[in-house]
């Protein structure tokens, strides 16, 4: 217990406890028919599910809109927070930091309550306000993280040469702040895809996404079905993820 590495026991375990051992019942069930055969008949199932195709693409569509919302809305707050000239920036902070303190799904169930308050039809419009709501701070932190530690003598050696300031921010800010963007993108593009109860309460299940269909399969008891599915979904996040971890790496290499 002396050694350090001894500390890490816990950890593991939880690990291998909470993470290993749920991801690897996925695998197992998802290659598994009803009988509990080996099959590939429910990954084969969702390329000829046109239902399921579908719903996977309004996913894809809903979560690309939702990235470029918050893209749209998080750059400006996270470059006014970066910004030294404005002294109420703490204060800033502290805004985008209070309705984090708030459980997601309390907040989801207030938003909607608010619209049916101004009687607002929920539908594709709400649900994507819910979502650049719920997940904007996570767009808006790694890019303001990046743009802090910016070293301001680029800007400084850009005036300098005669750079206005429009040429200094797109030539010298956002290159520098593009491994910020990525992973801002990825945190928001990731869990808007496979989210389900934000679509449920905001359109009044109106709208489906992928994670809906999951929910529907593992709490119908077709644990298979749904398996391949939550499979289907971490392979496409972890091939994301993949192609992020390559840009950041070609990013870093540049600068």
């Amino acid at each position: 217990m002396n050694k350090r590495s001894s500390w890490s026991l816990p950890y593991l375990i939880f690990l291998v406890i909470f993470v290993v051992l749920p991801l690897i019942l996925v695998l197992v069930y998802a290659f598994q028919d009803a009988q509990g055969r080996f099959s590939f008949e429910n990954i084969t199932r969702f390329f000829s599910d046109k239902d399921a195709l579908s719903t996977f693409a309004l996913s894809l569509e809903i979560a690309i809109l939702n990235t470029l919302i918050c893209l749209l809305l998080g750059y400006p707050a996270a470059w006014i927070l970066a910004n030294k000239k404005y002294n109420r920036s703490a204060v800033t902070v502290v805004l985008f930091i209070l309705p984090m303190w708030i459980n997601a799904l309390m907040r989801t169930l207030a938003t909607a309550e608010l619209f049916n308050v101004l009687g607002v039809t929920l539908g594709k419009g709400t649900l994507l306000f819910g979502m650049a709501y719920d997940y904007l701070p996570f767009m808006i932190y790694p890019i303001y993280n990046i743009l802090s530690r910016m070293d301001p003598s680029y800007a400084e050696a850009a005036e300098d040469l005669g750079a206005t300031p429009w040429k200094v921010f797109w030539k010298v800010t956002v290159p520098l702040s593009i491994p910020g963007v990525i992973s801002g993108v990825m945190m928001v593009f990731m869990p808007t895809v496979s989210t389900f109860a934000i679509s449920e309460f905001l359109t009044n299940n109106k709208i489906k996404l992928f994670g809906t269909i999951i929910q529907e399969n593992i709490n119908s008891s077709m644990w298979n079905y749904g398996s391949a599915l939550a499979l289907i979904m971490l392979v496409i996040i972890g091939v994301t993820s993949l192609f992020s971890n390559d840009s950041k790496n070609a990013e870093g290499g540049l600068v």
